[in-house]
């Protein structure tokens, strides 16, 4: 793992003045002691709601004249993992990230939930030393171009599997909750989509909305793929 913070700062086009905090936001939780203090989990939730705000903010500014709903299929589409892990594979963040021996081990610099988890950590650095400018400045940057990639606002998953289904006569999808695993703060689940008659999908995430919006994108590509 590369220690030149003076790289990722470059990818990041800021300058920190309180390098630790860049250091606690790459600080996986596999490494911490004494609680959640000690690892990048806090940062994750505040650059989330911030990462979250000025997308919005882009939103706003550059479609007047859609309306809320519209405005949030875009918001859904833009923060999500799959963004996240976008941007972190750019700036190489998984070659910073300090994560324990058996993390690293198992895939950890790889793995899409530790990447999207620490981008968010990085906003909410940014955010601390160098205020919302800081954080807009590095946003804006990489999803400027994943706006204008999509003209029409996009559907999401399960409004599309939805959709799949009553176009053919059958039931609305069901999603059954499988398993539920970690900490309570920080909860995985498994989560399977189905349709009648159909096979079946099964996605995690970290929230039930993520993992079951992740379950119908997997079963309407195999329903489609038929």
């Amino acid at each position: 793992m590369s220690n030149d913070l003076a790289k990722l700062s470059q990818h990041l086009d800021h300058k920190f003045t309180t390098p630790e905090t860049l250091r606690l936001a790459l600080r996986h939780s596999s490494l911490s002691v004494g609680g959640p203090e000690g690892s990048n989990e806090r940062y994750e939730f505040l650059g989330d709601r911030v990462f979250g705000l000025i997308i919005a903010e882009m939103l706003l500014d550059r479609f007047p004249n859609e309306d809320e709903g519209d405005i949030a299929k875009r918001h859904t589409a833009l923060v999500r993992q799959e963004a996240l892990v976008r941007v972190a594979e750019v700036i190489e963040l998984g070659d910073f990230i300090e994560m324990s021996d058996g993390e690293a081990a198992s895939g950890g610099r790889e793995n899409d939930s530790v990447l999207s988890d620490c981008c968010e950590a990085v906003i909410a650095a940014l955010y601390i030393d160098g205020g919302l400018e800081a954080a807009e400045r590095f946003i804006t940057t990489h999803w400027r171009d994943m706006i204008e990639e999509t003209p029409e606002p996009p559907k999401d998953s399960k409004t599309s599997l939805q959709e799949w289904a009553q176009a053919r006569g059958l039931a609305l999808p069901a999603y059954d909750e499988i398993s539920r695993e970690g900490p309570a703060h920080k909860p995985v689940f498994v989560i399977e989509a189905s349709v009648e008659g159909r096979p079946t999908a099964q996605a995690s995430g970290t929230s039930k909305r993520k993992a079951e919006q992740e379950a119908a994108e997997k079963l309407l590509e195999a329903l489609t793929n038929e």
